[in-house]
């Protein structure tokens, strides 16, 4: 993402008092320049998919009585809409692991803004793909498993994800980073002190 280049990002949320402070602290970040786009509706969020095309999307996992993550990016595939959870109240874990990042409402502006950077990086992958920053939370849990000597079924267990969800991390990792076999992946976590020597396996 070039310094100058305005990020959109639409917040779908009916709270007016949320989404209001939510759009005040994007303004206030720094480091990126944000248009956000406010959206109270299901169909305003269709409506902004297909006229406006946001860089982002933040959006409650309860709007619209439930957001499916999934039917989304069926929807807008192609597009590289990231999707971020905005967390107001208790959500399960495993939900939000089909997010691309969640925010909470406690979240202060420097942890609102390495998210957001972050999840920048991501889009920005194919000049970035030796970046330990490009992999996110979820994905670096996911390597430390594989160098550990876990296998896919093992991984999905300790993490709570299901196998499929585990293999398109490890998919999505393997693209980014450029590396496809777990010795690669045992050689990028010590140098990058994802792990320890005496944490990996048959080394």
């Amino acid at each position: 993402m070039k310094n100058n280049e305005v990020i959109r990002i639409a917040i779908a949320e009916t709270s007016v008092i949320i989404r209001g402070g939510l759009t005040a602290a994007l303004k206030r970040l720094s480091n990126v320049k944000i248009q956000p786009i406010e959206l109270l509706s299901v169909e305003a969020l269709h409506d902004c998919v297909r006229t406006q095309y946001p860089d982002m999307l933040i959006v409650n996992p309860t709007f619209g009585d439930y957001f499916d993550v999934g039917k989304f990016r069926e929807e807008t595939s192609g597009k590289k809409i990231r999707v971020i959870a905005l967390v107001t109240s208790f959500v399960d874990v495993s939900l939000l692991s089909k997010y691309d990042e969640s925010i909470s409402i406690f979240d202060d502006l420097e942890i609102l803004s390495k998210k957001i950077a972050g999840l920048l990086n991501m889009v920005s992958e194919e000049e970035e793909t030796d970046s330990q920053d490009a992999l996110s939370q979820r994905e670096r849990e996911i390597v430390i498993c594989v160098v550990k000597g876990m296998t896919n079924k093992e991984i999905a267990e300790k993490l709570f994800l299901s196998i499929h969800t585990v293999i398109t991390h490890r998919r999505n990792i393997s693209k980014k980073l450029q590396i496809h076999s777990a010795a690669g992946l045992t050689i990028y976590a010590i140098v990058n002190k994802l792990v320890a020597l005496s944490d990996v396996k048959d080394l």
